[in-house]
Formats: C-alpha cells, sequence, structure tokens
C-alpha cells in the first residue's frame, strides 16, 4: 500500500519543477562569478534594436539607443535605499536584484552592451518573429526608451523588463514569459489533486502545531479557495 503523505511530496515536487522548468520572468542580473565573453559585434546594433540576452532561467531585454548604450529596466533595493548615483549606477548584483523584486522598486537604466550582457550571446529583435508583431520605427522605439529613464515601480508579472521593451518596440506592454508563467499556475491550480494535497497538509500541520488560527484557517480555506477556483 502506497503512503499517503510521500504521495502528497512526490506530487507537490512535480509541481514546482514544472514551474520552476519554464523560463518565468524576464528580470535579469549576471552572475558575480561569470566570465565576460564577447559573442555579439556592437557596430551590427541600430539604434532602436531589442536586445534580448537569453539565461538558464530567464530572458533580459534592453533598447539599444547606440553608442554602446543600453536601456533596460532593473530592480534594485539600493534604489529604496539612496539616491547616491555612484552606488546605484554600478552593475547589479543579484543580491540587489532579488531585493528589489521583494521590494516591487526598479529603474530603466542605461549601461554599456558588456554590462548588460555579462559575457552571455545577445539576441537583436527576436521578438519581432516569435511576437509576429510590426515594430515602430527605430528612432521611436529609442525615444519611448529615453523618455521611461529613471525610477519606475516593478512586477514580475505586470511591469518587467519585457513589458517595458514590448512597450517601447510594439506600443503595447506585454509580457509572453509573464503570461506562460500564469497559465502554468492556472494548470496547477486545476488539477483538483491540489485540493487533496493542500488538505492532508493542511490537516498535518494542525496535528503537529495544534489548533490555532494561524494553522485552521489556512487548513480550511487554502483548500476550498483551490476547490472552487477549479
Amino acid at each position: 500500500m502506497k503512503n499517503p503523505m510521500l504521495e502528497v511530496l512526490s506530487l507537490l515536487l512535480e509541481k514546482l519543477l514544472l514551474i520552476s522548468s519554464f523560463k518565468l520572468f524576464s528580470s535579469g542580473a549576471p552572475s558575480e562569478n561569470k566570465a565576460r565573453n564577447s559573442f555579439y559585434e556592437i557596430n551590427d546594433f541600430l539604434r532602436g534594436d531589442v536586445l534580448e540576452v537569453p539565461r538558464t532561467h530567464l530572458t533580459h531585454y534592453g533598447i539599444y539607443l547606440g553608442d554602446n548604450r543600453v536601456a533596460h529596466m532593473m530592480p534594485d533595493i539600493l534604489l529604496a535605499l539612496t539616491d547616491d548615483k555612484r552606488l546605484t549606477q554600478k552593475v547589479v548584483s543579484n543580491k540587489r536584484l532579488i531585493l528589489g523584486v521583494i521590494g516591487r522598486v526598479a529603474s530603466v537604466r542605461v549601461d554599456t552592451v558588456e554590462d548588460f550582457a555579462y559575457g552571455a550571446n545577445i539576441l537583436v529583435n527576436h521578438l519581432d518573429e516569435s511576437l509576429k508583431r510590426k515594430a515602430l520605427l527605430n528612432e521611436e522605439v529609442a525615444q519611448r526608451a529615453e523618455k521611461l529613464l529613471g525610477l519606475t515601480s516593478y512586477s514580475l508579472l505586470w511591469n518587467n523588463c519585457e513589458h517595458f521593451v514590448t512597450y517601447c518596440r510594439y506600443g503595447a506592454p506585454i509580457s509572453p514569459q509573464a503570461d506562460k508563467f500564469c497559465e502554468n499556475v492556472k494548470t496547477v491550480i486545476r488539477d483538483q489533486r491540489s485540493v487533496l494535497a493542500s488538505a492532508i497538509l493542511g490537516l498535518a500541520s494542525i496535528v503537529c502545531l495544534g489548533l490555532a488560527s494561524y494553522t485552521t484557517l489556512p487548513a480550511i480555506f487554502i483548500p476550498f479557495f483551490l476547490w472552487m477556483a477549479g
């Protein structure tokens, strides 16, 4: 006879791996230990081009402004802590980026192509093909990007770097990566086994921690909402 708890844990692990296997969010920061290697020719870029940097679990986007400059949206917690441009203009580290995502604070900033790519290969205007949308004139794209430079709010799902470049390039802020993530969340919610899994975990938390509002209420409402949403 199979162990129900092991089945529940296996199910949850399966769902977590399902979600994490996709390119979820379109904000990127360089790995601090990654070597810088060039796989592109800056002279081939045109002002207004969309530069795309594929990474392991994400894709980062920017608008080329010419003269080795790229405008891109980056979460950065330092923006909420200091106005010192000598600090905030430095390349955003992974720690600053993650805390910026949590704090929902970012900026549309300008960096060199090298700092933007940080050793990764660069795709140019790849969104034109994948989205099958007509792009605006390159100069208009660049001017839109320049007008948005500075502080901005940030949201992984509603206002990320892909929203920024698609607004500049096509006139409408969209993010296929965020849409794909939402679809996968819907798939998890609609799977009725999620209701059973959450109910069993809720009961287990009550058994281990006792009857209390912080254990009882989640044990009741989470399965209920999953059931209704499914």
